[in-house]
């Protein structure tokens, strides 16, 4: 079979490219005598467009007609059995390889600018062009021959927001990089020294973005009710960096000495950092998937997260729950961990357990089932 894998137009997107990096990957795995065609888009930002305004603006435009007009006209004479549109936000494709005749399916990661749209604003220049081009793009993940969602949750949320019936969509989950285990215990002394941590400090982490679904602020008043416990609690944030009003929030409750922000770090830093901390601290307001719940577990580190959206599906009894909107159940479940070693260790045995269940050869396995049963419907 000959199977195209088209990348992710949204250059920026690091998640789109571990997902399609590890899918390429797998498939030659699992399909040695497959050919998988890795297309990525070159998108540019700099064409000429007379009249109009220069400025962030006129390239945004430029990459609107990148996008949407020139990039969809080079699979008219592309030839492969399957293409396999990795980034719902590139729905718009499946209307341009349907119109030339391909099989075609998509992942939809998460629906998240569809349920709440509110999440959306400051993301963009021109918020309410760039988030009725997203929608229109996402609804034409309708006319793809099969849909892939990365949980059992965004899978529901094709089915309610674009009425598409569920035999259309495949639930098959991301997975963890094999790269993700335990640092040594030397590493870990060394790290916790550096950042200044006594070994009675209790480390949370939280990874990604700063998007408001994320729930940082959470966890910030959270950290600010154990200090007022006398709890002694660290919390680590990587990733984006704290917003203007948490900067101020951290400034005004005198949280200084008990929050760090530690950057945008690669694997290898991330690793250490996941084997460091005691506890991720991951009460999401919406996930289509959340993967950082995955590489904590690989790495040992105990989970505490959201009982809402797709994460109760991705931890299952590995981790603890909570409401992410009530600071006190989140303050609970941390004090717990901290008077409780022996659950600290169970959780991390539990999560060593459950990512085995999470590899990206699996993934792959699943996913070329689809494209067997995709390849079988033109044939």
């Amino acid at each position: 079979m000959r199977v195209a894998i088209l990348r992710s137009t949204a250059q920026s997107s690091i998640s789109m490219k571990v997902y399609a990096d590890n899918i390429v990957e797998g498939l030659k795995k699992v399909h040695p005598d497959w050919e998988i065609l890795d297309i990525s888009p070159e998108i540019s930002s700099k064409l000429s467009l007379p009249g109009k305004r220069t400025g962030a603006i006129r390239n945004g435009l430029s990459r609107y007609y990148e996008r949407y007009w020139r990039y969809p006209r080079f699979f008219k004479s592309l030839e492969a059995d399957i293409f396999h549109v990795v980034d719902h936000s590139d729905g718009h494709l499946v209307s341009w390889l349907k119109y030339y005749g391909k099989s075609t399916l998509v992942t939809c990661h998460d629906l998240i600018n569809w349920v709440q749209p509110e999440m959306y604003k400051g993301l963009a220049i021109l918020p309410f062009i760039s988030l009725n081009t997203w929608r229109w793009s996402v609804k034409q993940m309708k006319q793809a021959d099969h849909i892939i969602a990365v949980s059992e949750h965004t899978a529901l949320d094709v089915t309610r927001c674009l009425q598409v019936t569920p035999e259309k969509i495949t639930a098959i989950p991301n997975a963890v990089s094999e790269h993700f285990s335990p640092a040594s215990s030397q590493e870990v002394e060394q790290f916790r020294q550096q950042q200044g941590l006594s070994a009675e400090t209790l480390s949370l982490l939280n990874i990604g973005s700063n998007n408001p679904r994320k729930n940082v602020s959470a966890i910030l008043k959270t950290v600010r009710r154990l200090i007022s416990h006398q709890q002694p609690v660290h919390f680590w944030k990587a990733g984006s960096d704290f917003t203007a009003e948490q900067q101020a929030f951290i400034k005004i409750h005198q949280l200084d000495a008990h929050v760090s922000y530690v950057g945008r770090i690669d694997d290898e830093q991330l690793k250490q950092l996941y084997s460091a901390a005691d506890v991720l601290l991951a009460p999401s307001l919406y996930e289509g998937f959340g993967l950082t719940v995955l590489e904590a577990m690989a790495c040992g580190t105990p989970v505490i997260t959201a009982d809402r959206t797709s994460l109760p599906e991705v931890a299952g009894d590995a981790a603890i729950l909570v409401d992410p909107e009530d600071e006190g159940a989140i303050t609970a479940a941390i004090e717990k961990l901290i008077q409780n070693p022996d659950l600290r260790n169970q959780l991390s045995q539990a999560g060593l357990a459950r990512v085995q269940l999470f590899t990206w050869t699996n993934t792959a396995h699943k996913i070329a089932s689809v494209y067997e049963y995709v390849y079988s419907l033109a044939h």
